[in-house]
């Protein structure tokens, strides 16, 4: 389990992570690259979601897109080729997103530059793709409970893709932690958001 963090001193709503989020630096070239990462169950979807239209209709790169049933964890090099090399250079990125139901990647995406991109997923702050975040953001649920939401969500017909998804998940978290080089941890409450400062 998680020690409770210390309370907010950062803003308790996504309107003031969104004030916030646009004065950093750009990371990635005119971006400010900000990844959203957790256990899969975590909230990570939603809260992108309702960060980016707290930032104005800020895109969402989902690594839902970028992984695949043969590369759960291992898409570090079409991400970095697809997405974050174009975006570096101030270009348009261009990435195939992958099909789950089909088991097949699909027809390339455009992904423009913008002030801010979120990029949610398990693995957004590995450690190949931290030197290009501006910020990275903890969805702070221990990840057992992350999981049961995760399998309540998807329903017994995902049972089996569950089974080796915790398996890969534990050995990627275990090889390549990324809480603790959170900037920021954020905990779901009754009503909306708290943000806590994180471990790094």
């Amino acid at each position: 389990m998680y020690a409770r963090p210390a309370p907010a001193t950062l803003g308790s709503t996504i309107h003031d992570l969104s004030r916030r989020l646009r004065r950093l630096s750009p990371s990635c070239g005119p971006v400010r690259l900000i990844g959203i990462d957790g256990h899969a169950g975590s909230g990570k979807s939603t809260f992108a979601g309702r960060l980016a239209d707290a930032l104005g209709g800020a895109p969402v790169l989902r690594l839902d897109d970028i992984a695949s049933h043969e590369q759960l964890f291992d898409w570090t090099e079409r991400l970095l080729t697809q997405v974050i090399e174009p975006l570096d250079r101030g270009e348009t990125a261009r990435y195939a997103p992958y099909d789950w139901r089909a088991r097949r990647f699909g027809p390339f995406r455009l992904l423009p530059p913008a002030p801010v991109i979120l990029i949610e997923g398990v693995g957004a702050g590995r450690q190949a793709l931290r030197p290009h975040l501006a910020h990275l953001l903890w969805m702070e649920v221990p990840r057992e409970e992350a999981w049961t939401r995760g399998r309540t969500r998807d329903g017994e017909e995902q049972r089996e893709f569950w089974a080796g998804w915790v398996e890969a998940e534990r050995r990627h978290f275990a090889d390549d932690p990324s809480r603790p080089f959170a900037d920021l941890l954020v905990q779901q409450c009754e009503k909306g958001y708290e943000v806590h400062s994180g471990p790094a």
